[in-house]
Formats: C-alpha cells, sequence, structure tokens
C-alpha cells in the first residue's frame, strides 16, 4: 500500500482473485463500512488501474486499486416531523422538555438520509416550535446540551441564538445543576461519594468510553444511595446523581468503572436479562423462582434541571417524575412493592 495526503493506493494481493472490489475494499480500508465504499465507487473515487471501477467488478489479483479521497456523504438537514413532545417549560427563549428513553436527540452518522435523519428530538422540535436557535448548525438547532438515547428525562432547548450562547455559558461555567435517578446492579460500598476518574474513548469499542486510559477529560459524578434493595433477583441501589461535568456516557461509565453498572445498561456490563433465584429450605442450592425479568432501556432518568434564564436571570428549576416504565420495573423488584419513586429532593453535598 502507498498512499499520500489525498490518495491510496492498493496492490491487489493473488487470493483476492474472485472477489469483488467493494469487499477487496472493505478489508483495506479501517472503519469504512460497505454502503460508505460503494459511494465512494459512485462518486468516482476508486480507479483499477487508472480506470473508474464499479463495486460489482471481480478482482483477477496484481491489480492496482486506488482511492482518491474521502467518501463526501449527503449533507444532512433536520426535517420537521410530526412526534408527540411533553413540553414541561416554555417561553420566547427557550423550553424544557422531557424527552422519553429511545428518542435520539439530533441525527448521527448512517448509510442514508432517512436512516440518520427520522425519529429524533430535533425532528419533533422543528415542527412544534418550527423556528430554533442555530449555533449548533443545519442538524443540531436548539440543542445546548444532549442526554444519551436510552436516557429519559429534561433537556433544555434553545429558541434563539441569544439564548443559546447564554445557556452554553452556564454548561461551560458548570452554572447548570443536572440531576439524575439511575438504578445499579449490587450494593454501592458508601453511602454517597464522587467519582472523578478520567474518561477517554475507548481504543478497541468506539462506541463505549472507559475510565481506563491516562490524559482522558475531567468528569465529575456525585451519588448519594437513597435505596439498597435486596429481592429475588438480587442486591441493587437505587441512586439519587449530579454531575458536573457532561462527557459522554459520564454517569454510566462511571458507575460501571465501580462494578455496578447501570440496569439495562448492556453496553457497560448490565446483564441482557435478570434470573430471580431463592435458596430452597435446608438447601444450599440456589433454585429458579420466577423467570427472568429484563428492561429494554437504562434505568437512568434526568430527573432535575436548574439554571438561570438567558434573558431576565431568573433562577429556575424544573423537575420531572421517574416514567412509569421505571416504577414497573422497580415493583416487580420488590414484593410486596414498596416504592413508588417521586422526584428527588435537592442534593446536598456534604
Amino acid at each position: 500500500m502507498t498512499s499520500t495526503a489525498t490518495q491510496i493506493t492498493f496492490q491487489v494481493e493473488p487470493e483476492y482473485g474472485g472477489k469483488r472490489l467493494d469487499q477487496f475494499l472493505v478489508s483495506k480500508l479501517s472503519d469504512v463500512s460497505r454502503s460508505r465504499v460503494q459511494q465512494l465507487v459512485s462518486q468516482g473515487k476508486v480507479r483499477l488501474n487508472d480506470v473508474p471501477a464499479k463495486c460489482s467488478l471481480r478482482l483477477r489479483g496484481g491489480e492496482q486499486v486506488t482511492v482518491l479521497g474521502p467518501v463526501s456523504p449527503p449533507p444532512l438537514h433536520a426535517h420537521p416531523q410530526q412526534i408527540p413532545l411533553t413540553i414541561v417549560y416554555e417561553d420566547d427563549d427557550l423550553a424544557v422538555v422531557n424527552k422519553p428513553s429511545g428518542m435520539m436527540v439530533h441525527a448521527g452518522a448512517g448509510a442514508a438520509e432517512d436512516e440518520r435523519n427520522r425519529g429524533t428530538l430535533v425532528n419533533a422540535l422543528l415542527h412544534h416550535f418550527q423556528s430554533l436557535s442555530q449555533v449548533g448548525g443545519e442538524l443540531r438547532p436548539g440543542i445546548v446540551h444532549r442526554l444519551d438515547q436510552a436516557t429519559s428525562g429534561l433537556i433544555i432547548v434553545a429558541k434563539n441564538d441569544f439564548a443559546h450562547r447564554r445557556l452554553a455559558e452556564q454548561f461551560s461555567r458548570r452554572q447548570v445543576k443536572k440531576r439524575y435517578i439511575g438504578l445499579v446492579h449490587g450494593w454501592m460500598k458508601q453511602d454517597q461519594g464522587t467519582i472523578t476518574s478520567t474518561i477517554s474513548r475507548d481504543r478497541i469499542r468506539r462506541t463505549r468510553m472507559t475510565t481506563r486510559r491516562s490524559g482522558g477529560r475531567e468528569a465529575v459524578t456525585h451519588y448519594r444511595v437513597r435505596e439498597r434493595i435486596e429481592s429475588a433477583f438480587g442486591k441493587f441501589s437505587l441512586l439519587d446523581l449530579k454531575i458536573d461535568t457532561g462527557r459522554t456516557h459520564q454517569i454510566r461509565v462511571h458507575l460501571s468503572s465501580l462494578g455496578r453498572p447501570i440496569v439495562g445498561d448492556t453496553l457497560y456490563g448490565a446483564p441482557h436479562q435478570i434470573t430471580g433465584n431463592e435458596r430452597a429450605s435446608g438447601s444450599a442450592r440456589a433454585h429458579p423462582i420466577k423467570p427472568a425479568i429484563s428492561l429494554s432501556r437504562n434505568f437512568l432518568h434526568a430527573a432535575a434541571l436548574e439554571f438561570t434564564h438567558p434573558r431576565s436571570s431568573e433562577a429556575l428549576g424544573f423537575s420531572c417524575p421517574v416514567p412509569s416504565e421505571l416504577e414497573d420495573f422497580l415493583a416487580r423488584l420488590q414484593q410486596p412493592p414498596a416504592l413508588k419513586v417521586a422526584i428527588i429532593e435537592p442534593y446536598h453535598e456534604k
């Protein structure tokens, strides 16, 4: 293989004889999907012996394949889409929305426009509000901060650029107070504490973050045990959480680093299914007593937000209850159900 700043050339080895050109390039170009290779070919950026090539072409071995440059995906533009929204607060400058689990905040990378840009919070916001701030660009209008797709709860939306910049400044200065409720596997060793491990992108699994690499970004998560649960499905800790920083997957990776993954968060070590068991009387063996249970989302909810209004400087605070699917899951853990989760009390650090 030879390369310059703008192109890469491969010599086709004999063992690739009979293979399609797109299959060959997928094996040679790291982190490039077959659909992306096909886009490269359709844009005329792949040549075989200096002649424009087709994906379906069968190689013989010995040819030169040249990739002239990176693929240029079609531009993404967020489009209005009629999707129900739960609006907690709204004025001329901003709105506070309760995002459901399963909804992406804005479009991400994908193979086609429809796949990347449907069903997002941005699509719903554009339909409902029509006009949003443009500081974040055409793909992220109004978006000042984000929540993970599988996390529910409160998110602030900026309606104009003035509000967006003022709100972004508050986030940057760590003046916005963000509080969450989470359920983790096992019992926390301490009733409360602070996790300060730095966070980096995982080198092997790029969809994950990690605390195990040096040189990561500062991240601070405070937790307080709200309840320790011992059930037929094992031990769990219900936590009040407060974050000073907003790193990608911060709460999830921090708790996982303690061996206490968020329930439902299979990316960071939670089981897909939780098996019930109980010791039989007079026996040391554990026997299943109930069908396994599972949660199709992460048990993590952005329960409260406090910030200053970008125009009036008024102190604002909002809260939203835990979704019914999380309450139902807690009820299944407890026999009889003894906990109805309401909004947490203001978090006071000692």
